[in-house]
This record gives structure tokens, sequence and C-alpha cells, in this order.
């Protein structure tokens, strides 16, 4: 069964950078797409950005040129750089994968049970 344990995130200032990892156990991570989701009260989760095994990502405009996701296969982690911080970014971010997801699609309905996410909170 796989699992997902997100960390880093914390209380920032507007224009300040974090940076979330995220580990995963299972084998199935090398074949998988891995991406970042954030949710926010009164909000459904939303796809941040996806990153598939050969290279191509995928990226809200709101994030675009500010954030970066990243993985390292040998650990099975999964990294979101956050820089230039907005209020607007503010809330619980979580990781997941999948395999055969095309970063290019929405996410699927199938993806793994969600970890307990990172909360980021930036002030203005």
């Amino acid at each position: 069964q796989v699992q997902l344990v997100e960390s880093g995130g914390g209380l920032v200032q507007a224009g300040g950078s974090l940076r979330l990892s995220c580990a995963v156990s299972g084998s199935v991570f090398v074949l998988s797409t891995v991406a970042w989701f954030r949710q926010t009260p009164g909000k459904q989760r939303e796809l941040v950005a996806a990153l598939a095994i050969d290279g191509p990502t995928n990226y809200i405009d709101s994030v675009k040129g500010r954030f970066t996701i990243s993985r390292d296969n040998t650990k099975r982690m999964v990294y979101l750089q956050m820089n230039n911080l907005r209020p607007e970014d503010t809330g619980v971010y979580y990781c997941n994968l999948r395999a055969g997801w095309n970063v290019a699609a929405s996410p699927p309905a199938d993806l793994r049970s969600w970890g307990q996410g990172t909360q980021v909170t930036v002030s203005s």
C-alpha cells in the first residue's frame, strides 16, 4: 500500500519561499506521474503542479514561474519549491501520484489515498 507523507509547510510572509517534501512508499513511484495539490477552506482540492516520469510538467497558471516541482526517484521523494509566495497560495498542500497519468490531462479519479498534507500560510 502506498503511503504519502508531506512536510515542509509553515508560516511565511508574502514574497518568501518554502520547499515542500513528500515521501512516498511503494515501488509504484518510479512508474508514476507525481503531483502536488492544495485545498483551501470552502474550495475543492485543486491540482497545483504535476511531473511525469519522463520530464513533462504541468502547472496551474497562478503558480507558473514561481513554483517548481521535482522528484528524486532514488529516494522516492517529490518536492515543490515555492518562491515569491502570495497570500492566495495559503492552503493545505498534498502530494499524490498515479501511473499512466498524462500531465496534460485532468487528474485521474483513482489517485492514491491522501496523506495528512502540510499547511502553508502566507501572510500579507
